[in-house]
């Protein structure tokens, strides 16, 4: 696994050079996302789809 600063260097030889503070705050942003998704479903802590399509109706619902 890689440090944060690691993973933050590997990003930044990634972008562009013209690339703005936001662009990185961004990517950054979605690799996370992407890696506590990833943690999750390890863990078990996902929906089935049926499970998702009931909740959703609900709301549908008001």
């Amino acid at each position: 696994m890689q440090t944060a600063k690691n993973e933050v260097a590997d990003l930044l030889k990634r972008l562009p050079d013209n690339c703005t503070l936001e662009d990185v705050q961004y990517h950054l942003y979605v690799i996370q996302k992407i890696e506590r998704g990833l943690k999750d479903e390890e863990e078990g802590r996902v929906y089935e789809e049926k499970e998702i399509e009931k909740k959703m109706s609900k709301w549908l619902e008001k």
